[in-house]
């Protein structure tokens, strides 16, 4: 990992960004601290994919569904989900 002063990447900042697309990693640094690191961003396959609906709102609109009998109650799964976080 190459490791970079502010300044220097300032001056230098569109060749250093085309090495990190060529898949350097660069750790900027301010007085030897580091202070930020600049990555490749993930292989494209990562990014989210829109997949088109098989058929429009206007035909499920209407749609509606029995309501599901649960062992357990929504709201107490609620309240201990944002407990945890």
């Amino acid at each position: 990992m190459k490791r970079v002063r502010i300044a220097e990447l300032k001056d230098r900042l569109s060749s250093y960004l085309r090495a990190v697309e060529q898949g350097a990693e660069i750790e900027v640094t301010d007085r030897d601290r580091p202070i930020a690191r600049i990555v490749p961003v993930g292989h494209p396959a990562h990014r989210v994919r829109i997949i088109p609906a098989a058929r429009s709102f206007a035909e499920v609109r209407q749609r509606r569904y029995r309501r599901t009998k649960l062992p357990i109650d929504i709201v107490d799964v609620l309240l201990e989900d944002r407990r945890l976080r």
